[in-house]
């Protein structure tokens, strides 16, 4: 298996290095917008700690990070109106991980109403989605 890239762009996130649309964070995760979001509140949710993937995040990490991704589900859908969640962890390139780095991909649903391709989102739009699950998460 790769090892962890310190370079990669959830890293840079992390260390301030990048810009990004913070929702939520705590001692152990940051949550923040996907900036090609296939859906309203398409957020993605990381560990601060390097992990790789599913493969090689240590269990504590993975428990962390699971209970962040339901505390910001849950302020997303009320946010956008969902009717319903979808929650995606890829790992590796063959199972469809584009960043070297754990993250959840938080999709808020309605019925009906389908993804959207991916699309550089405007950076104005983010920053109201950001706002709108921050309120809920109040």
């Amino acid at each position: 298996m790769t090892a962890y890239d310190p370079d990669n762009i959830f890293a840079k996130i992390l260390r301030g290095e990048i810009p990004n649309h913070t929702v939520y964070e705590d001692e152990g995760t940051l949550a923040f917008l996907d900036i090609m979001p296939i859906v309203d509140g398409h957020t993605l949710v990381i560990p601060k700690k390097p992990a790789r993937n599913i493969f090689d995040v240590e269990p504590e990490d993975l428990a962390t990070l699971v209970k962040a991704a339901q505390k910001v589900s849950l302020a997303a859908c009320k946010a956008f109106g969902a009717d319903g969640h979808t929650l995606r962890l890829h790992s590796e390139a063959s199972g469809g991980q584009e960043v070297p780095h754990i993250h959840f991909h938080l999709l808020p649903m309605k019925t009906g109403v389908p993804v959207r391709p991916r699309a550089m989102a405007d950076h104005g739009v983010l920053a109201e989605h950001a706002k709108r699950i921050r309120e809920m998460l109040k």
